[in-house]
């Protein structure tokens, strides 16, 4: 199955290397990584153009002009993923959040649905154990809110460790997803909830970044808190279709 990964980026030159070197050790055949790299002062983006000459080609990066935030860095990845055929797509952080081992379990389970889901809140999943208890509530209660406000039955609607089906990407309205910080992606699990897509999760252990600096702000936490409010009128006129 032709596989891309999606990888937002800005200053991530400690993380993408070893990334790059994780994901191509995989026993993925077709795996191509898209760098979507807003304008990273650290060179993350040419770094990313070094890097796909050394590997053939199997490492693309999209230059943005600045920082115009984490959904449409992934909408854009998503449409160049599609129009250059991806099968599957993947949505990672490069700093290691994510356990890219992980990436085979997701490509095996979106076999039998539409969206594969790397979550921390399943059954053995787990956030970093050196995490505060104030940390791991917050993450829990915003993971929660989200769920109950607009009646997800999925364990983990937050998090962004996911593998989507072209036709699942394909058969949605991407042109409408507002969102600019993380509440993206309970915007788009929305989205493919209300059309009747499938989703299935397995458990992740969420770790702490390993390089760099966290990219998570008050002014995206309070977007994501007041955001989720808006998405049934926005998008109430969606029916399934799957």
């Amino acid at each position: 199955m032709k596989t891309w990964i999606v990888v937002p980026t800005y200053n991530e030159t400690e993380n993408l290397p070893k990334l790059v070197d994780a994901l191509f050790a995989l026993p993925i055949d077709d795996l191509t990584l898209l760098v979507v790299d807003d304008n990273s002062p650290d060179g993350t983006g040419q770094l990313a153009e070094t890097l796909g000459k050394q590997h053939d080609g199997r490492v693309r990066c999209l230059h943005r002009p600045g920082k115009m935030g984490l959904g449409t860095a992934y909408i854009e990845g998503f449409q160049f993923a599609l129009q250059k055929g991806a099968e599957a797509i993947c949505q990672m952080d490069a700093d290691f959040s994510h356990p890219p081992e992980k990436v085979v379990e997701l490509l095996e389970t979106l076999k039998g649905c539409d969206l594969a889901i790397g979550s921390r809140y399943v059954a053995g999943g787990q956030l970093d154990e050196t995490w505060p208890f104030w940390r791991k509530a917050l993450s829990g209660w915003g993971n929660f809110y989200s769920r109950v406000i607009l009646g997800l039955h999925l364990c983990d609607v937050t998090g962004g460790f996911r593998m989507w089906r072209r036709t699942t990407l394909a058969g949605m309205p991407l042109e409408r997803v507002q969102a600019t910080g993380y509440i993206f992606q309970v915007e788009m699990l929305y989205i493919a909830t209300r059309l009747g897509f499938t989703a299935k999760e397995i458990p992740i252990y969420f770790a702490e970044r390993r390089l760099g600096k966290s990219k998570m702000s008050f002014r995206i936490q309070l977007e994501a808190a007041l955001r989720v409010w808006e998405l049934p009128g926005r998008y109430r006129d969606l029916k399934i279709v799957h």
